[in-house]
C-alpha cells in the first residue's frame, strides 16, 4: 500500500510538472509528450499574439558627436508556428510615424528625409522560419527568420531573441542591426558629421500563447 501511494504521488508530480512546462514547450517548438494536457496537442501548431501596450521597440543610431536614442510603437503582431518543420508565419506591424528621439527638429528631419513615414507609414516583419538553439522549462533562445518590409523595400531578416515565461505571458527580448542605408534610406553623413549606416534595434515584446494553428494576421 505504501509503495502504491508513493507511485501515485510521483505520477501526480510528473503530470503537474508537464502542465507547467507545456506552454513554453509549445511556443519553443518543444517535443513535450503526455496525455490530458490542455491547449494544442504537443508538437502541434500554435500562435503568439503580441500585446502592443506592453511591447516596445527601441533604437540607437551612432554618430560622431553622440548617439541618438529613440523608440517606436508596436501596432499589432501575431506569429504562428508549426513545430514539425520549423515553419512560421504571421505579421508584426510597427508604426513608422511613431518614431521619436525626443527632439522635434531632428524627428521632423528623420520622418521627412529618412523614414519618409507619411509615404511608408508601416514597418512590417513577416516571419517564415523559426529555430530553437536552446530551451529550458522557463526560457529559450530562438531565431526567427523572415522578410522585413520597410521604406517601400523588402529584405531578409533574422532576429535572434531570448524568451522567458512571466506568469501567463511570454517576454521576448531581441537585439539586431538594420542596415538602413543599404536598404535605400538616406545617409545623413557629411564631412563634419559621421552617422552610422546601421541602426541598432532592441525589442521588448510581451505576448500570449493561443491555441489556433498557423493563421495569417490581418
Amino acid at each position: 500500500m505504501e509503495l502504491d501511494r508513493i507511485r501515485r504521488r510521483r505520477s501526480r508530480s510528473a503530470v503537474q510538472a508537464l502542465a507547467r512546462a507545456l506552454p513554453l514547450a509549445l511556443w519553443a517548438l518543444g517535443a513535450a509528450h503526455g496525455a490530458g494536457a490542455a491547449g494544442p496537442e504537443a508538437g502541434g501548431p500554435g500562435r503568439l499574439v503580441l500585446d502592443p501596450d506592453a511591447s516596445r521597440v527601441s533604437f540607437v543610431l551612432g554618430a560622431t558627436m553622440h548617439s541618438v536614442k529613440g523608440s517606436l510603437r508596436v501596432e499589432r503582431g501575431e506569429i504562428g508556428f508549426d513545430p514539425e518543420g520549423g515553419v512560421a508565419d504571421g505579421r508584426v506591424v510597427v508604426d513608422a510615424r511613431s518614431a521619436d528621439t525626443g527632439s522635434g527638429l531632428r524627428d521632423r528631419n528623420m520622418h521627412r528625409d529618412v523614414l519618409e513615414s507619411e509615404r511608408y507609414p508601416e514597418i512590417v516583419f513577416l516571419p517564415e522560419r523559426i529555430a530553437v538553439p536552446r530551451r529550458t522549462d522557463e526560457e529559450a533562445d530562438v531565431e526567427l527568420s523572415g522578410v522585413i518590409e520597410i521604406h517601400g523595400a523588402r529584405a531578409p531578416l533574422t532576429v535572434p531573441a531570448s524568451v522567458r515565461r512571466e506568469g501567463d505571458h511570454l517576454r521576448i527580448e531581441a537585439e539586431f542591426s538594420v542596415p538602413y542605408v543599404a536598404w535605400g534610406m538616406r545617409d545623413y553623413s557629411n564631412f563634419v558629421l559621421r552617422v552610422a549606416p546601421e541602426v541598432e534595434v532592441s525589442l521588448d515584446l510581451v505576448a500570449r500563447l493561443v491555441e489556433p494553428p498557423l493563421t495569417q494576421a490581418p
